[in-house]
């Protein structure tokens, strides 16, 4: 069984930032500066619009190199086909209309238009624009187009706009835009249009048991691997419905709905009932084992000398309750984070956990050894119930889940998506 070691930093990469004539560009700056500080050379090349939003010292000054601003500057190093050669991804936020247009048509009228043309790189098209805009049959045609030719074209998140508007179109969080180009620096392939057309439940984070209306029995999960697998699901095409518990410090991942519970009680009504629409479903969450059998409707003093012992109670184990009323053709994920023992390393007890669960897939964590709990990175194994085994490489979380919706993928081809079937009711 491999161990997982410490975790090496990402090596310095070749970056080429097109920044589009919105508003948004603002929140491009910070971006830009997470890029740079995490040792990646950026070129910034901003349309003229562009500069009239946020002007060239800005990026000049964040990036430490010089703007790139047309066709006809530094003519003998040729940067409208240099830079697309030499880049290690492609990365435009926002992205507008316009651009989407002219990216679509191959336009080579800009600096950055060509650049587009000449890379061979993964490109990262992040839009942001009025939600009549993104909606515009013009501007679906255009993204079709763009996907079908390879590029990335993100799913915008949805909230307030410029002025007073609200709705889709709006730029995704900064963190959000560098853990795609991350994933894709990683993994070039990691975000296929494979999951268009289906629905997917996940659930994420910590469920908390009260105590009394103070203390409560928890658990260290951040929620930040179930978040990692609903953004990656919702940019490979699918419509995601994320029950979270507890994932306050998070942001909510770009075009997934968020449904949001407290204790494992709550959890089970909220993922049975999004379940029974559901293609695959995703148990990423950790779910209390037990609640205490009565909670205290008030504070338990510390003054009291000789509390009374805690009694505890199950919880309902959701996921094999998934497992029995499954629908025809549902892929039913688990999660594992294991510790071995005497008896068993890790890998022997999620062995055990697939059988004795028997979903389909059981992701199983190394807890303690660089991944799971409480950080940015994750490791460890996909078992199938098939017998097939997969050792998933250390790496952010994104690229875990990456790997995992691959291993959902492949099993959702073999049926088609589920019309007007129900989940049984839950006994």
């Amino acid at each position: 069984m491999t161990q997982a070691g410490p975790v090496r930093p990402d090596p310095p990469r070749r970056i080429v930032l097109g920044i589009g004539g919105g508003i948004a560009a603002y929140k491009v700056c910070e971006v830009l500066r997470r890029l740079t500080e995490a040792g990646h050379q950026v070129r910034v090349v901003p349309t003229k619009a562009a500069l009239r939003f946020v002007g060239a010292p800005t990026w000049e000054a964040l990036s430490g190199l010089p703007v790139q601003q047309g066709l006809f500057a530094d003519v003998p190093e040729v940067p409208h086909v240099r830079l697309g050669q030499t880049a290690d991804l492609v990365l435009v936020a926002p992205t507008t209309a316009d651009l989407l247009a002219r990216a679509a048509h191959g336009r080579a009228d800009d600096l950055l238009c060509a650049t587009l043309l000449t890379a061979r790189c993964p490109i990262l098209l992040v839009p942001a624009m009025h939600t009549e805009m993104w909606e515009h049959p013009a501007t679906v045609h255009n993204v079709e187009v763009l996907r079908s030719r390879g590029t990335v074209v993100a799913e915008p998140a949805s909230g307030r706009l410029t002025g007073a508007d609200s709705g889709a179109g709006r730029l995704p969080e900064p963190a959000e835009i560098i853990e795609l180009a991350t994933l894709l620096l990683r993994r070039a392939d990691a975000l296929p249009r494979d999951l268009a057309g289906r629905h997917v439940m996940i659930s994420a984070g910590g469920t908390h048991e009260p105590l009394d209306p103070v203390r409560y029995l928890g658990n260290r999960s951040s929620g930040r691997q179930g978040y990692a697998l609903a953004r990656v699901a919702a940019q490979r095409g699918a419509q995601v419905t994320l029950v979270a518990a507890h994932t306050a410090d998070l942001t909510d991942p770009a075009g997934v709905e968020v449904i949001r519970v407290s204790t494992a009680r709550d959890m089970r009504e909220a993922v049975l009932k999004a379940a029974a629409h559901a293609d695959a479903v995703v148990m990423a969450a950790a779910v209390a084992d037990f609640r205490p059998a009565d909670a205290s409707p008030h504070k338990i003093k510390k003054t009291q000398s000789d509390p009374d012992p805690l009694s505890l109670m199950l919880n309902a184990d959701i996921l094999l309750e998934l497992v029995r009323c499954r629908l025809t053709g549902q892929v039913v994920v688990g999660f594992a984070a294991e510790t071995g023992d005497s008896e068993r390393d890790v890998l022997a007890h999620g062995r055990a956990k697939l059988v004795s669960k028997g979903c389909d897939l059981l992701v199983v964590n190394a807890v303690g050894r660089g991944g799971a709990f409480e950080v940015d990175h994750n490791t460890g194994w996909l078992l199938s119930d098939d017998g097939v085994e997969t050792e998933l490489p250390v790496g952010p979380k994104s690229l875990l889940a990456s790997h995992v919706w691959d291993g959902i993928a492949a099993r959702l081809e073999r049926f088609a998506p589920p019309s007007s079937a129900k989940l049984r009711e839950a006994t």
